[in-house]
């Protein structure tokens, strides 16, 4: 085996893991602000008016019979 071409592929093996686990994290991080903008959201929004904007027919009337 030519030792100088098996230690190129695996300086190259090397860099083309270590640019993956750098894009992987990058990609968390993204995703980490996104899920912390999500829950900011939704702790800032009123379940209640969400659930009228979905539904704005139900809860406008109640009928009464005695």
């Amino acid at each position: 085996m030519d030792i100088a071409l098996l230690s190129m592929a695996l300086s190259q093996s090397n860099v083309q893991q270590q640019a993956s686990v750098a894009l992987m994290k990058k990609t968390l991080g993204q995703a980490e602000q996104q899920g912390n903008a999500l829950q900011k959201l939704m702790s800032s929004a009123d379940a209640q008016s969400i659930q009228h904007a979905a539904q704005p027919h139900l809860g406008g009337t109640i009928d009464l019979k005695l």
